[in-house]
């Protein structure tokens, strides 16, 4: 084996090796030796990127048709795709099984495109899919145009999906919104449009889509509000059904004729921009008002069965028998509420100038006892309860109030009562004075504009929006400094919602009307089971809150809603120019709130919440509930609720004595709306997940973006809203 050739030592005194050459100049030698050639940086690392470029888009397209294929195997069958129900029955009884009603879902009869004329299924397309014979299923112009106007908005403001896709999800999918739905869906898309013609696919949809009313299909629906087959259908009436595809109970024109009207209009300008209709027919059409068959019960109820009848579709898809729906009205409960609203408005709402009101009662697991959408359900079928957003008021400010004491203040924490300005902004008081320093629960109690503003501008405008979310009001709230005073318009309903936390130590439940879904073979379809959000307050702030709440009608702005004997906790509200009026309040297992006001932004003759609406929540509370005494609202027994809350809850339900009415209260100041801030809004992050809200809820939510009405029944949209 040959030596290694070591390299020859140095000389300890010259510092050179045994041949005398200087270790410099053998490495100068080495560096001027000839070197193998490399490529430059720039080719390396672009060789490279291409190299894990290419590993990664293998990866990615093995991993994404794996996906692909899973999702494929998961999809519905489509075996029965032409079959279509014509007519089934729906039977709702009460939570003691007694009948509240009978309803029949009409399919109507299956027709094909070349039986229509041809202004029907274009009015369809013009204003659901005007791409539609342009593209694979998916339009990806349309998503594009969308996702540009939303990220604009700063809002959903505009959807992407097209007619197949909508076929897809209505006819194979649930309403959930989850990836593995939507995948679904554009995978059911892919399958319709290679499978079948785009005239197959318009007729499949206008044979299923739901028109409102209890109506599947476009001959049901023509049956259904013009009493003729779908193909004698006019332009008009065939725009008027277009139009309700939106927003199916919010433009139906048994729930508002003008509002159906002008959203018709809306659909033929559609129409004339897509060269689907001649400026002839246009003028025609928009001047011509059909004859509409309108069948409107007028038994006890109808509100909410409307409102069954909307969600049921999200609960069980489209049925193919009879069913049978259990749901948690109370009967007994609601001839209360029917009576309390029209006795109070048949008795002084002329006078006052208030046409209208709503009410919901739920129980403190949100079951719904009773449901007024209105002052009479033949006159008007819209559903005040439930569709019609309306600026809160002071009714609001408990969510302030609850934010407050989570960043740690307490009801005895006294705060300054004195002028407030904020970006130019600045709120005045109902009674126009001030009281230099009060207790945090004398501010709730006599509703202070000052002190709530500033405790908004304290914890922060999106603190308090997050709050009043995780409580469960759904509707979108902008975070600007007048939210707290009720400037941001949400539903009866849902603020009605929110106060359950209130009463219940600080666990919250969204309001729900079905508990079970039974098929005519027999066949659970629906089993409600749970109930709500879980604990979305701690049960001591809870306490302090069901504490202020309590002094607010005992000794504060509510006070014509006591009930003698029991302990009444709720907070009223009075929004500009008294528009409107609420009160929200619970006692017992009873939650209840009511709104007074009209349809147009007429005002109201100084109603304010602690009058009409405090008067007809006394008068049902007290037919509906027994006359034992009720307990407090339930307080977990946890480590984190001291023993020095408890006086408190000692003083809050002592019997409180029935006094007179009270005189109404004086005129108030206007507050003016809050300025937007100038820092972007940042999304909420800490929201507990709510995935319960019934399907209508959150369709007809959407449907309020483009509603060409809101200058009309909501003009005092963004307005101010004063105290009380």
């Amino acid at each position: 084996m040959p030596r290694r050739k070591e390299p020859a030592p140095l000389n300890a005194q010259t510092g050179r090796g045994r041949r005398g050459r200087a270790p410099e100049a053998v490495a100068r030698e080495q560096d001027e030796a000839p070197q193998p050639d490399r490529p430059p940086l720039l080719l390396r690392l672009l060789g490279a990127a291409l190299h894990w470029g290419l590993v990664i888009g293998v990866w990615a397209a093995l991993g994404g048709g794996l996906f692909l294929a899973y999702h494929w195997t998961q999809l519905p069958p489509t075996d029965a795709l032409f079959h279509k129900q014509s007519n089934f029955a729906v039977t709702l009884v009460d939570r003691n099984g007694a009948l509240i009603g009978r309803r029949g879902i009409d399919a109507g009869l299956p027709v094909s495109l070349a039986e229509l004329p041809a202004y029907v299924g274009n009015a369809v397309i013009a204003t659901e899919d005007r791409r539609f014979y342009d593209h694979f299923g998916l339009d990806i112009i349309g998503l594009a145009r969308a996702l540009y106007v939303n990220w604009s908005a700063g809002k959903v403001k505009q959807g992407g999906s097209t007619i197949t896709q909508q076929l897809a999800k209505n006819l194979f999918l649930t309403p959930d919104r989850t990836v593995e739905r939507k995948v679904q869906e554009a995978l059911l898309a892919f399958y319709l449009e290679n499978r079948y013609s785009k005239d197959e696919i318009i007729t499949l949809y206008l044979n299923r889509v739901y028109f409102g009313a209890g109506a599947y299909g476009i001959d049901a629906a023509a049956r259904r509000y013009f009493s003729k087959p779908a193909a004698r259908l006019t332009l008009m009436e065939a725009a008027i059904l277009a139009g309700l595809l939106k927003a199916p109970s919010r433009y139906s024109p048994a729930n508002d004729v003008t509002l159906a009207y002008d959203r018709a209009r809306l659909v033929l300008n559609e129409m004339l921009e897509a060269r689907f209709i001649s400026q002839t027919d246009y003028d025609e059409a928009r001047n011509t008002q059909p004859k509409l068959f309108l069948d409107a019960g007028d038994g006890t109820g109808q509100y909410f069965i409307d409102w069954v009848m909307e969600m049921l579709k999200g609960y069980i898809g489209e049925p193919e028998m009879d069913i049978y729906v259990e749901t948690t009205l109370d009967l007994g409960w609601q001839r209360s509420a029917d009576l309390a609203v029209t006795s109070v408005l048949d008795e002084r709402g002329r006078t006052l100038g208030a046409s209208q009101a709503a009410m919901l009662a739920l129980t403190r697991d949100g079951a719904i006892r009773a449901m007024v959408g209105g002052r009479s359900y033949r006159t008007s079928v819209f559903n005040r309860a439930t569709q019609a957003k309306r600026q809160p008021g002071s009714a609001f400010k408990p969510f302030v109030f609850a934010a407050a004491l989570e960043a740690g203040m307490t009801p005895d924490d006294l705060v300054e009562d004195a002028p407030f300005s904020k970006n130019g902004w600045t709120p005045q008081n109902f009674d126009k004075g001030e009281r230099r320093m009060l207790a945090l629960e004398q501010a709730l109690a006599q509703s202070v504009n000052t002190v709530a503003a500033r405790l908004t501008d304290k914890v922060g405008p999106h603190a308090v929006r997050r709050l009043a979310e995780r409580f469960g009001v759904a509707s979108e709230l902008d975070a600007v400094p007048s939210l707290g005073l009720g400037t941001e318009e949400v539903t009866l309903s849902e603020i009605t919602g929110a106060y359950i936390p209130f009463a219940t130590g600080g666990t919250g439940a969204l309001p729900f009307g079905i508990v079970k879904i039974t098929g005519a073979d027999g066949s659970v379809l629906y089993q409600r089971e749970g109930s709500g959000v879980g604990r979305v307050l701690s049960a001591e702030r809870a306490q302090q809150m069901h504490r202020m709440l309590s002094l607010a009608v005992s000794a504060g702005t509510g006070k014509r809603a006591q009930l003698p004997s029991r302990v009444v906790a709720g907070k009223t509200g009075t929004t500009q120019d008294f528009r409107d009026a609420w009160f929200i309040g619970y006692t017992g297992d009873l939650v209840a709130g009511v709104w007074v006001g009209n349809d147009t932004p007429t005002p109201m003759k100084k109603v304010t919440g602690g009058s009409l609406p405090a008067d007809i929540w006394r008068s049902f509370a007290a037919a509906v509930l027994d006359k034992q005494r009720v307990k407090p609202p339930a307080v977990d027994a946890r480590p984190d609720l001291p023993a020095s809350a408890m006086p408190a809850m000692a003083r809050a339900t002592e019997p409180l004595p029935e006094l007179p009415p009270q005189p109404v209260a004086p005129d108030p100041v206007p507050v003016p709306s809050a300025p937007e801030p100038s820092t972007p809004v940042a999304a909420p992050t800490d929201l507990v997940p709510v995935d319960e809200l019934p399907p209508v809820l959150s369709q007809e939510k959407s449907a309020q973006a483009d509603d060409p009405m809101a200058t009309l029944i909501r003009a005092h949209a963004k307005e101010p809203a004063v105290g009380r």
